[in-house]
């Protein structure tokens, strides 16, 4: 197999999400606005309230089963390792680029959250159709991959509201209070304060012991979910990725919904078909955000450049010692596409619902646009240099 089917087997998918990319730009375009800013907001909610959740429940019902589930365990390690080390090159990256308060949380959750679904959902099952891919049969090949490209969606989605939400909002809060001056200079993290009641002498020890203990985990918890939103942990696709789960791995629910001779397939099916939307309408989203980029903002482009190389640079290099190591201690099996969807985990761009997050927040909208459009921009050439790369690697 040489370079050059590698090369077109990996630059087919790219091509693909360009197209659509563009065609989002175009309809985006004020001369044309079809895609004009309050029909991309609707179009949002739908993709987040609607199509997230169906296409990643429909995907784990129909692919994992409890027993594929252990085998895939390696895979929840991996998506963390690429936030951890996301993270601190993007602390790294701050210390020498130094950007606003305001920008840090966008910073490090553009460094350390790739676009783990919708991305792999276009590239893996294209990559299985192109003859010259290592993959095998190209219907086996889409099926293991859409399973590995649903868990990758669901974890991602999980770790990126629990994680990068909250990093964005701590940053914003914390601009917001520097700005007006109500936050001393040596407070940086919010206090826990836990008032637990004595218990009444007249009580035996052990039950006395036990409301103590009761209270103070009531307190501890009220305290913990005031500072994380825990609306935003069980977002809509961390539900639908719940359900898709429980269907797949809870046998009698398997059979009610899944299979065509299963008594309440037409409801499976019907998620099935709106899920399907989901991807076509993230990527015309796309397009129509980058435009915003388009018109500049205070972001400066060093600091761009440094986002685009610890995502296309530094995670990439880190990803191939991870997976390889993996791979060499017995951690992973030695499943051509399962290493080629670990590996491409570490060169993927940012999570779009990065921009998402900070329109919640109102805390650099613009700047993310400018890093959306040079990152998404990059892509192009990264990700099929690296998708090539991976597939000689694992062949």
């Amino acid at each position: 197999m040489g370079f050059l089917d590698l090369f077109r087997a990996a630059s087919m998918p790219v091509l693909q999400v360009l197209i659509v990319t563009a065609l989002g730009s175009f309809l985006a375009l004020e001369s044309i606005n079809i895609l004009g800013e309050s029909t991309r907001n609707q179009l949002n909610n739908l993709v987040f309230y609607v199509f997230n959740p169906a296409l990643i429940g429909t995907k784990l019902a129909d692919t994992i089963t409890a027993e594929s589930f252990l085998s895939l365990w390696f895979m929840p390690v991996n998506i963390l390792l690429t936030f951890i080390i996301g993270s601190l090159l993007g602390w790294v990256l701050m210390l020498i680029a130094k950007p606003a308060q305001h920008l840090k949380g966008l910073v490090l959750g553009a460094c350390s959250a790739g676009n783990l679904g919708n991305m792999l959902f276009i590239i893996v099952p294209a990559v299985c159709k192109e003859k010259g891919a290592p993959f095998g049969e190209s219907d086996v090949c889409s099926e293991f991959g859409m399973a590995y490209a649903s868990l990758s969606m669901a974890i991602g989605s999980i770790f990126l509201w629990t994680y990068v939400y909250n990093l964005v909002r701590v940053f914003s809060e914390n601009s917001g209070n520097n700005q007006a001056e109500t936050v001393q200079d040596d407070v940086t993290v919010p206090v826990i304060s836990v008032t637990v009641p004595l218990p009444p002498s007249s009580e035996p020890e052990s039950s006395g012991k036990m409301k103590v203990m009761l209270e103070l985990m009531r307190q501890c918890w009220r305290s913990f979910s005031s500072h994380i939103n825990l609306k935003a942990v069980f977002a809509p696709s961390t539900i639908g990725a719940i359900a898709g789960f429980i269907i797949g791995t809870i046998g009698p629910f398997r059979w009610l919904l899944i299979g065509n001779t299963a008594p309440l397939r037409v409801l499976h099916d019907s998620a099935s078909l709106v899920g399907d939307a989901s991807i076509p309408a993230v990527t015309l989203i796309v397009g129509a955000n980058l435009l915003r980029g388009l018109k500049g903002s205070g972001m400066s482009i060093p600091l761009v450049l440094g986002i685009a190389a610890v995502r296309y640079i530094f995670l990439p290099g880190f990803g191939i010692l991870i997976v390889k190591g993996a791979l060499r201690f017995g951690l992973v099996r030695d499943d051509p596409l399962y290493l080629f969807v670990l590996l491409l985990q570490f060169a993927l761009p940012p999570a779009m619902n990065i921009g998402t997050i900070t329109q919640l927040f109102g805390a650099g909208e613009s700047d993310c646009s400018v890093i959306m459009l040079w990152t998404y921009g990059l892509a192009s050439i990264a990700l099929t240099l690296w998708s090539t790369f991976f597939m000689w690697l694992v062949a």
